[in-house]
């Protein structure tokens, strides 16, 4: 029997341009440039008061790429609030692989990312740093902390909650990245509340 190689070419470059993971569904990037995106909402304090419109710009930058996943970077800057004291939100390093996205939580994560992209195969994650996951629903309890995190629809919502009040929740939407990032610490002692209002690069 004669294949036809005019047949087979374009079935191998579709083969070749596969790539080894299939990306994740909520962090994903097409390269290395940072993308930026205007977030608004709140803030809350004892010291600050209430409800105190808040609004920052969200940068994510790829800055490791492995055969299976990818490292970001996202960080919060140019805060703008009414608040005497100004909030600063630190950035966070996430390892977003086919089908979950970890939140680095090292001493110095910008090292350890280094040290993670030379790895052949994801390194074993803890659950209590899992922040998203591609499909269904994962609960767990650590101490007095309750996580529930659910992939519905186009969005993944993570939320843990202390019994006393602190709480932190992350918000991702297919194809589009973090939509909200919110934190509380004790009954309203401090925290903030931001939500995604439009992206641009």
């Amino acid at each position: 029997m004669k294949i036809s190689l005019r047949r087979l070419l374009p079935t191998m470059s579709i083969l070749l341009t596969v790539p080894v993971f299939a990306a994740n569904p909520f962090l994903d990037a097409r390269d290395d440039k940072p993308v930026s995106a205007d977030f608004r909402g709140t803030e809350w304090g004892d010291e600050i008061g209430h409800n105190i419109p808040l609004s920052a710009r969200m940068i994510t930058t790829r800055v490791a790429n492995m055969s299976w996943g990818a490292i970001f970077k996202i960080e919060f800057v140019d805060l703008k609030s009414h608040a005497k004291q100004k909030r600063e939100v630190p950035p966070q390093y996430f390892i977003a692989t086919d089908d979950r996205i970890v939140l680095l939580n090292e001493e110095n994560n910008e090292a350890a990312a280094k040290k993670i992209s030379t790895l052949d195969k994801p390194p074993d994650f803890e659950q209590a740093d899992i922040r998203a996951i591609a499909s269904g629903k994962l609960n767990f309890e650590e101490g007095p902390y309750t996580t529930t995190i659910e992939a519905k629809g186009d969005e993944c919502t993570y939320l843990s909650s202390h019994n006393s009040g602190h709480y932190s929740k992350f918000v991702w939407k297919k194809g589009v990245g973090l939509i909200e990032h919110s934190s509380n610490y004790g009954a309203e002692k401090d925290g903030f509340r931001l939500k995604r209002s439009g992206s641009k690069k």
